[in-house]
């Protein structure tokens, strides 16, 4: 009897413990700054935005900027690697890699591969390679920029792909029935969650993610089937990032930084 009542008291401490690990959310500092759009900042705190379809870098009074009008509109911009920024030029199915000053280092023209590429988004991988979403074949590949060569790893998908994001050993992709999957270097892909509808999203690992939702914002970790809803002063935004932590909320007045502690 006294081992059941010890064991009863534990688990009410238990949940106890994980009702009263809430997020904490603390407001950090303001960055001012106008801009199209906001694309996040590195692991050295420098900030990356886009103005006039121009890539800028800036820190303190620190500012480099990248521009290149013959590929036309800049589609997307990958910094999660500070010394081999990634842009990808959609209307010209292009990528350019930039080194830490802005300067390009490589130019890669999916077109005149050997396979057919219409890529729809791109990434960075580890072992000198590209994540290739490929969206006439609905498939993914990868990408070898030192040696110029490309090979697909997976399936056709049987639904488009909706939001689609990258480290360096996975590719995520969220149908449009809102299905998160996961495909790793070797190929194999994983379901990992059917996932809320959500306005905005940021995928943080396998198992995390933030999306913001009428007003509110959501942190979900699938592991341990834990949802948590919290709230910032600003409710109308053009986008936000989150790294280390440090979650950044784009407004037109610029950036404004919140220290968000997980349970």
């Amino acid at each position: 009897m006294k081992k059941l009542l010890f064991l009863f008291l534990v688990l009410q401490f238990t949940f106890a413990k994980a009702q009263s690990e809430k997020i904490n959310i603390t407001k950090t500092n303001t960055f001012p700054f106008q801009a199209e759009q906001f694309i996040g900042f590195d692991s050295y705190q420098f900030y990356y935005f886009i103005e006039n379809n121009v890539l800028h870098r800036i820190k303190d009074h620190k500012s480099l900027e990248y521009k290149n009008i013959s590929l036309g509109k800049i589609t997307q911009v990958i910094i999660e690697n500070p010394l081999k920024i990634i842009l990808f030029y959609g209307d010209f199915n292009t990528i350019i890699i930039l080194d830490n000053q802005l300067n390009e280092i490589q130019k890669i023209n999916l077109t005149e591969n050997n396979i057919p590429i219409i890529a729809s988004s791109t990434g960075i991988a580890v072992q000198n390679q590209l994540w290739i979403y490929d969206s006439l074949n609905q498939q993914i590949g990868l990408y070898n920029y030192l040696k110029n060569s490309f090979r697909y790893i997976s399936t056709s998908f049987p639904d488009q792909s909706k939001y689609e994001q990258s480290d360096f050993n996975n590719f995520y992709w969220i149908d449009k029935k809102n299905n998160w999957y996961s495909c790793d270097i070797f190929g194999k892909i994983n379901l990992i969650t059917k996932i809320p509808d959500f306005e905005m999203v940021k995928i943080l690992n396998k198992k995390e993610y933030i999306y913001f939702k009428n007003g509110n914002f959501f942190y979900v970790d699938v592991n341990k089937k834990e949802i948590q809803q919290f709230e910032i002063l600003e409710k109308t935004f053009k986008n936000f990032y989150y790294k280390d932590q440090i979650l950044a909320i784009f407004t037109t007045e610029g950036i404004i930084n919140y220290k968000i502690t997980t349970p």
